[in-house]
């Protein structure tokens, strides 16, 4: 997770190293007409990718609706062949094709191609569609976990993502976990990011433990069983399920013999809420997912970079041949 921050961080900073040097050669640059910048400028085309992509983060739900973009196993196939060439989408249905799927060119369209132009990981130009410069990133990162798109939910309000990254601070109970999503979903959420081996609970499944108090014991008279159970219980205390099994006796008849000793303030009972932690498998899936969080982040930052830059442009520019909007 800290190499993947770390890669976020270089990543955010040569960008933003970049487009200051660009924003250099568009003050240097003399075009003979802004249809020279808009259709050669390679300039233009990132700042006007990056304006595009201002508009959709702009949405306050823009985060789900990336993930929900996200798990599908075909737009992914899709986005990492347009990252390494532009493709039509004829071109893109033969490519499907090769892989085992058959869809229309119209479906290809609708279901896959406007999906990820919406969200800014794609974009079209002369009837080719290729990824963005925000595209590219996010196709890399996903392409060292292929899993991403089988263990969440999708269509989803992304309350497991939520979760998923809420845990990868550290094992929360369940009273935790209710501050982060709404207890009403809390627990169908835990379910199911469990069934897909994300989370895990401890092995220790009794979370009432009864330990040794420090009274004197010299004081009581024990029976044979009696005395079994109270050397049994130690001071760092033991749940029943464990005591049961180390003394021979039934669970009733350990109950039994621990309510006698609670009432002789020999033991005391505390209890330990379970908690839930991620597996390894989802504290993996959790790093990429705030990774994914990272790089919406820095390229918003660079977008209102770009946008600053612009402005300044014109500003100083008035209409001169330089103070095209780039």
């Amino acid at each position: 997770m800290v190499l993947s921050m770390m890669r976020a961080t270089e990543n955010n900073q040569d960008l933003s190293i970049k487009l200051k040097s660009l924003d250099q050669e568009c003050r240097n640059c003399t075009p003979t007409s802004p249809l020279e910048c808009i259709t050669r400028c390679r300039i233009y085309r990132l700042k006007n990718e990056l304006r595009t992509i201002r508009e959709a983060i702009n949405n306050p739900n823009y985060i789900k609706e990336l993930f929900n973009v996200l798990k599908n196993k075909t737009r992914l196939h899709i986005l990492q062949a347009i990252t390494d060439g532009r493709y039509s989408v004829s071109k893109l249905q033969r490519e499907l094709k090769r892989s085992g799927h058959k869809y229309s060119q119209e479906t290809i369209i609708e279901e896959y191609l406007h999906p990820l132009m919406a969200v800014g990981l794609s974009a079209e130009a002369r009837d080719e569609y290729y990824a963005t410069a925000f595209g590219n990133r996010i196709s890399e990162m996903l392409g060292c976990f292929p899993e991403f798109t089988e263990k969440l939910p999708v269509r989803s309000e992304c309350h497991e993502e939520t979760l998923l990254q809420c845990l990868l601070l550290g094992p929360k109970t369940f009273e935790d976990i209710e501050v982060f999503i709404s207890p009403k979903i809390a627990s169908r959420t835990l379910k199911r990011l469990h069934s897909t081996g994300l989370i895990e609970t401890p092995a220790q499944r009794d979370y009432v433990f009864f330990i040794k108090t420090k009274r004197d014991p010299k004081k009581e008279a024990f029976s044979v069983i009696v005395r079994r159970v109270y050397d049994t219980v130690g001071y760092n205390g033991i749940s029943v399920g464990k005591l049961a099994k180390k003394t021979g006796l039934s669970r009733r008849g350990t109950y039994k013999v621990l309510h006698r000793l609670k009432g002789k303030k020999l033991v005391f009972v505390r209890r330990i809420p379970k908690t839930y932690g991620l597996t390894c498998k989802g504290e993996m899936l959790a790093s990429v997912l705030q990774e994914l969080g990272q790089v919406v982040e820095d390229t918003w930052r660079s977008c209102e970079q770009v946008t600053q830059t612009s402005t300044n442009l014109f500003e100083v520019g008035g209409l001169s041949s330089r103070a095209i909007i780039r």
